[in-house]
């Protein structure tokens, strides 16, 4: 499974360099959590899949919609077993929409199957962006949950006669979970809205 942004790119961003093993893979931990965040909230595999295929339900009608995009080219349609050609029986319209041409697809369950590529093959540059900062932020806050033997709401602490500071649980908002690596948001609300561009919404 490719991931959505490299280790460096989370050096990048947070300007410093990671050496240790340990930290590199819980970098890399990070950077899958993020790619399939987004891989879930988009509901879209996003990166690029040659001659995928997938059988459908359909309810009739002249348009079927793939589930993958974008959809760069459609090899094979076959309709209740049999081979459909292109032009003469379907046409690939925009947005990953199959027509069918002067009749409407037959209607039932697991009855069309169509091999597709889809998906870019270079990752855009906002989608890499929002996993590295989804993935960065997760690193950071393993590293503050290991400084701090995993006791969540540590603000301070000090060397000589001991003592640790604690502030309250963040309950919402952009600071959500920040205290505790198994709270902490995911992806942020303005990253959902640069994402929003390449989710997938069942027609």
């Amino acid at each position: 499974m490719a991931d959505f942004c490299t280790v460096e790119d989370v050096e990048n961003l947070l300007q410093i360099e990671i050496i240790d093993a340990d930290k590199i893979a819980s970098v890399e931990r990070a950077i899958g959590e993020a790619t399939q965040a987004i891989r879930n909230y988009c509901h879209q595999y996003i990166k690029l899949v040659t001659d995928d295929e997938i059988t459908l339900d359909c309810a009739g009608g002249s348009r079927l919609f793939l589930p993958e995009l974008p959809v760069i080219s459609v090899s094979e349609v076959i309709e209740d077993d049999e081979i459909l050609t292109v032009d003469d029986d379907y046409k690939l319209g925009q947005y990953g929409i199959l027509h069918r041409v002067d009749c409407d697809w037959e209607a039932g369950i697991q009855i069309v199957t169509i091999t597709y590529t889809h998906g870019y093959a270079v990752i855009p540059d906002d989608v890499v962006a929002v996993a590295t900062r989804a993935a960065a932020r997760v690193y950071q806050v393993g590293l503050r949950n290991a400084d701090t033997d995993g006791v969540p709401g540590i603000s301070a602490k000090s060397l000589g006669d001991y003592s640790v500071s604690y502030a309250s649980e963040s309950s919402g908002g952009v600071g959500e979970g920040l205290m505790g690596v198994s709270g902490a948001r995911m992806l942020l609300l303005s990253e959902k809205d640069i994402l929003d561009r390449y989710r997938y919404v069942k027609q």
